[in-house]
């Protein structure tokens, strides 16, 4: 079952609605201003690639600023106390043009190769003025880094395109754009930090994965907020979206090797707005949307804060996660789903709408050797069942603090699986706290404390 298909999220640039701000807010003047495009492209042309642009000047540009590295070498394209530059075309503001065509090592390096290496984009603001300007496009780089950027109002953020090696983006801040704040696009990336930024308000979403092969992507210390449409359009991007789920079913187009640890990752649903409305339904703080061959592999969530999506984490075809300390609140409705996938652990989490009402829901679907553990459930107002295992065979439940919720722990047509060590209490209106039917079978329960109702099949257990 394929049901992110890239169609749905960038099938045209009318997606993109217009933002809530303009360029012309901020450069009441821009349309008197001169195009400085073929100034800048000449002093890279003429300075060895390197551009300098002067503090707190702004320029209006109406073509990409190439920046070919076969022939400039090792670039900079900087200002030191602070320069805006206005795409008012389509495209990049500035294109990164390098000829990398091996992986990152040293063996599948050309001689030329080597002189390509560090570009970096830095002290900048980037601002679009065009339905399909970007901020900056990576072609074929080595060691890329951006550093202290400010992108608004374009379409996408970074865009990583063909292939890119060891890239570095940190202390940014990419925000309120229509497309993507930082877009792995159908690219081959192996090595990419993305740290200290904030990525905000980007339409179709924050950080966004999409087809390719990618391995070793570290998102650390950012604060991820709003990325999805910013009113009541259904989607089903996320503020960070791994997909390959429309890719075919080859190891060219995987994505394995992800670590999302210590950042902040919330809106939008309805946070302090009206309990009857809900903001970009479908929407997720993390999607992971894999496919039955090669699904995504070996991600770790930990350390991070998770609010206010319709699902905080949405998992499906995928095996070997780790989702550990982190703090869910206020999901609309669902906390975490997870379907088709094997070898999920879920543990030391804790799980509370805070001071909202919401269902909470934790479902798991169609997945094996699953472990959910050690975390604490509390106040879900779901009455269907605030933990729920359907078709599910080799999980373990232990350790689970379930409280306040408006039920229990229920599981579907659910094998070899064992329940231990948990604790459901203070259930609401004397709904069940554990339910166990007959369609499941070979079910072992130990060391558990319900102090409300439940309903156990004795053929389930296991003997």
């Amino acid at each position: 079952m394929r049901i992110f298909p890239a169609l749905l999220l960038f099938a045209a640039s009318a997606a993109f609605a217009a933002p809530i701000h303009s360029t012309l807010d901020q450069i009441p003047d821009l349309k008197t201003m001169p195009d400085s495009t073929a100034t800048l492209q000449s002093m890279i042309d003429n300075t060895d690639g390197n551009l300098k642009l002067g503090d707190r000047n702004t320029y209006r540009i109406t073509r990409p600023l190439v920046v070919d590295l076969a022939k400039h070498k090792a670039v900079k394209v900087f200002s030191e106390g602070g320069a805006t530059i206005v795409m008012d075309g389509p495209g990049p503001a500035i294109r990164i043009q390098g000829s990398h065509e091996g992986t990152a090592g040293p063996k599948t390096f050309k001689a030329a190769t080597w002189n390509e290496n560090m570009p970096i984009v830095s002290g900048i603001e980037i601002l679009g003025n065009h339905p399909e300007a970007d901020g900056i496009e990576l072609f074929q780089t080595v060691g890329a880094i951006v550093s202290r950027v400010s992108i608004r109002w374009a379409r996408h953020g970074v865009h990583l395109v063909t292939r890119n090696r060891n890239v570095l983006i940190s202390d940014c801040h990419f925000y309120e754009n229509q497309g993507v704040g930082v877009y792995l696009d159908d690219v081959n990336l192996h090595q990419i930090n993305v740290a200290n930024s904030h990525i905000s308000y980007n339409r179709q979403g924050g950080i966004v994965v999409r087809d390719g092969n990618v391995r070793n992507l570290q998102v650390s210390g950012c604060d991820i907020e709003a990325n999805m449409p910013g009113d009541e359009t259904p989607t089903r991007t996320a503020n960070i979206l791994i997909d390959v789920s429309g890719s075919p079913d080859t190891r060219a187009k995987s994505i394995a090797e992800i670590s999302i640890t210590g950042c902040t990752i919330q809106h939008s649903a309805n946070y302090g707005g009206q309990e009857g409305k809900t903001v970009a339904p479908g929407g997720a703080n993390i999607r992971l949307a894999g496919k039955a061959i090669y699904p995504i592999d070996s991600v770790t969530i930990s350390g991070n804060v998770l609010s206010d999506t319709t699902t905080n984490i949405d998992i499906m075809h995928a095996m070997d996660v780790a989702i550990s300390a982190n703090n869910f609140f206020a999901p609309k409705p669902n906390n975490l789903r997870v379907t088709h996938s094997a070898r999920v652990v879920v543990t030391g989490n804790t799980f509370n709408p805070r001071q909202f009402e919401r269902p909470g829901t934790i479902l798991f679907q169609d997945s094996v050797d699953c472990v959910i553990a050690n975390s604490t459930l509390h106040k879900f107002s779901t009455p269907d069942g605030g933990l729920i295992l359907e078709r599910c065979s080799g999980f373990s439940l232990n350790g689970l603090l379930m409280s306040d919720c408006g039920s229990g722990i229920v599981l579907r047509r659910t094998s070899d699986t064992s329940i231990s060590n948990c604790r459901v209490n203070r259930t609401a209106n004397g709904a069940l706290d554990l339910m166990i039917g007959g369609s499941n079978k070979n079910i072992m329960l130990s060391g558990n404390v319900f102090t409300g109702p439940t309903k156990v099949e004795k053929s389930t257990l296991k003997k």
